[in-house]
């Protein structure tokens, strides 16, 4: 094992990585004001992004969940990696060469960085058996697919000879261990040992959204092979078939621009819709897409607004129109707009793509239906609307459907043509529609999305420990689930006041400058949360520190309050046109400076007017504070 990191080389790691980009991997940012960017919350379900990052700061904090930390702390919640694998994985970013405190090397066994080193040359052991004479049958079956050696170079695709130990042989030669061969997912175990888990069939490459390759999907070619059609990775602690979607890392950069996903059914299927432009197409991996799909896809196109787009194709067979139930079912964990796409004559893109080209391709995205309209007419296919019984029922199942529809002004139209087309009377249409909504049914009622769980997880708070932050109101009580922001802080001028001065102090210390830092850190507070963070920011610079650092004022506050000052270190400066931040920043600080000038000065005169003029040295002092606290006012304000 290695030894431990030396601290020196955590604070470089950690002072050279753009927490922006390393975020950026999983979330799509976008600006919240200056110096600040914010996305959907990774770590709980959210309609709005409340999830903030400051790169000059490189810290990150989610109003709505609390979750907050460094690019550390993100690495480790994300990806479930112990802090020195954080450490190695951002120092392996950079090309930064660590020391250990015992001069040993980074650990290499068992551990995240090695299950992945072992998936990656085996990808290249893939690719490499691709152009071998055995693997004929595989280019075969890509070329009678539309795809040639270059559209197999892109999407990395290999060949796993029929054998039973060429791969785990050669991956032993790489260094490997066989319990790391088996941690990965790469052999399976027999009576007689383990042996290779995926033999003459051609294989794709899983990637997770950083571009790892994290497991593989295989396709039976041969004859005599009597396994799945498809056989993939079994679950290993790098690969989650639930969490994975294939191609997505190709995909990402146009999803997150374009705001539009295109969710297709296989791995043949991405490759023709990206090589025919369709480059916003993902699939998913040897499963149905379900909820942690939707909570990944929402986070990297940024799925706040409603503006997006996510488009399903399926087939136009049973199971197609199955998948399109299910995919509604889940449909209202999306703010995007949902539509089904389903070509011609049933065909998947690939053999789409195959039979009439590329535009067909694009043109069957183009052409899309909106989702819910495509599960009311499978709906009311399932009924015989030639009997009453028939119309009636076809009617019930329908109207929850319409009832669903989030675009109310849709409503109405809807509401008609199902009228018109089971042949009843609008009024009737109308008032099952109303029924269904008031009885909140639907499709798949219950399984259905956020709709209780984001309000769960935005709506309560955290009990606290002793007085909690917040000042007025006091402590929370034990079933509360939210923790405490600053959102929540009073909405007078006073205390907005504070917090926006402890902001500036935390966010932009150096253009605050050292002596108006000194003077704000003596002002009195009137929320007692916020002066405990003004405390903080004192013990800091009374120990010496030329610099505010969040990391020390976190350490000197009490924990419960720690939340508080990472909120304040994230929370977006307000925008004031085209002024540097350095203007702001020194001007609200500077208020806050003045207001506590003017308060002892209001004192000082209180107690001028209470002395008698008989006590001739007292009063003086008195007279010659004020004077004192005049030239502060003027110096402060440049006069």
């Amino acid at each position: 094992m290695a030894g431990r990191i030396r601290q020196s080389d955590v604070e470089e790691v950690k002072a050279r990585t753009n927490i922006a980009d390393v975020v950026g991997d999983h979330v799509s940012l976008k600006s919240a004001g200056v110096g600040s960017l914010k996305g959907l919350c990774p770590f709980h379900d959210e309609r709005s992004p409340s999830f903030h990052v400051r790169p000059a700061l490189g810290y990150y904090h989610c109003f709505g969940c609390g979750e907050s930390g460094d690019a550390y702390t993100f690495l480790q919640r994300m990806d479930h990696v112990s802090f020195s694998e954080a450490v190695e994985r951002l120092a392996g970013r950079l090309g930064y060469e660590l020391h250990y405190e015992d001069g040993g090397q980074a650990s290499d066994h068992g551990n995240r960085a090695r299950l992945l080193a072992a998936n990656q040359a085996a990808a290249e052991f893939f690719i490499d058996k691709l152009v071998s004479p055995e693997a004929e049958v595989g280019r075969r079956f890509l070329g009678e697919r539309g795809f040639d050696a270059e559209a197999a170079r892109r999407f990395g695709v290999g060949f796993a000879p029929k054998s039973w130990d060429a791969l785990t042989d050669h991956l032993k030669g790489r260094g490997f261990s066989t319990e790391e061969l088996s941690a990965s997912g790469l052999v399976s175990q027999g009576d007689r040992g383990v042996y290779d888990r995926f033999r003459g069939r051609l294989v794709w490459p899983i990637r997770d959204v950083t571009g790892q390759t994290v497991g593989f999907g295989a396709r039976r070619l041969l004859d005599d092979d009597k396994g799945p059609k498809y056989l993939n990775t079994p679950e290993t602690p790098v690969y989650h078939k639930a969490q994975v979607l294939y191609g997505l890392d190709l995909a990402k950069r146009d999803i997150s621009k374009s705001h539009r996903v295109v969710v297709v059914e296989g791995y043949t299927d991405v490759m023709a819709c990206h090589l025919a432009g369709v480059t916003t197409a993902i699939a998913t991996c040897g499963t149905s897409f379900g909820v942690d799909h939707i909570k990944v896809l929402r986070r990297v196109m940024g799925d706040d607004s409603g503006g997006g787009e996510v488009v399903f194709t399926f087939d136009g067979d049973a199971a197609g129109q199955q998948a399109a139930m299910r995919a509604f079912g889940e449909e209202q964990r999306f703010a995007a707009q949902t539509f089904v796409a389903v070509a011609p004559d049933g065909l998947d893109p690939c053999d789409l793509r195959l039979a009439r080209g590329d535009a067909a391709v694009r043109s069957l995205v183009e052409s899309r239906t909106p989702l819910f309209e495509f599960v009311l007419r499978h709906t009311i296919e399932r009924y015989d609307l030639e009997t009453v019984e028939g119309r009636v029922g076809a009617l019930r199942a329908a109207a929850p459907v319409i009832a669903d529809i989030r675009d109310p002004a849709l409503r109405p139209g809807y509401t008609r043509e199902i009228a018109r087309m089971l042949g009843v009377e609008l009024a009737e249409a109308t008032r099952a529609v109303r029924q269904a909504g008031s009885q909140g049914r639907g499709p798949a009622a219950g399984q259905r999305g956020d709709g209780g769980q984001a309000r769960h997880a935005t709506g309560e708070r955290t009990a606290s420990v002793g007085a909690a932050p917040g000042g007025a109101g006091g402590a929370t009580t034990a079933t509360e689930a939210r923790p405490f922001s600053i959102a929540d802080l009073p909405n007078d001028p006073a205390t907005r006041l504070e917090r926006d001065a402890l902001q500036a102090m935390l966010q932009y210390p150096t253009e605050v400058g050292i002596e108006l830092l000194r003077h704000a850190v003596d002002c009195r507070f009137t929320n007692p949360t916020l002066a405990v963070v003004r405390d903080g920011i004192a013990s800091v610079l009374a120990a010496g520190e030329v610099a505010v650092a969040v990391d020390r004022v976190v350490d000197e506050v009490p924990q419960p309050f720690a939340g508080v000052v990472r909120q304040l270190a994230v929370a977006p400066i307000p925008q004031r046109g085209n002024a540097e931040p350095g203007v702001y920043v020194r001007g609200v600080v500077g208020s806050l400076v003045e207001g506590e000038l003017l308060r002892q000065k209001a004192e000082l005169l209180g107690r001028l007017q209470r002395t008698d003029r008989a006590d001739t040295e007292t009063y003086a002092a008195l007279q010659r504070g004020l004077v004192e606290l005049e030239r502060e006012r003027r110096q402060l304000r440049g006069d």
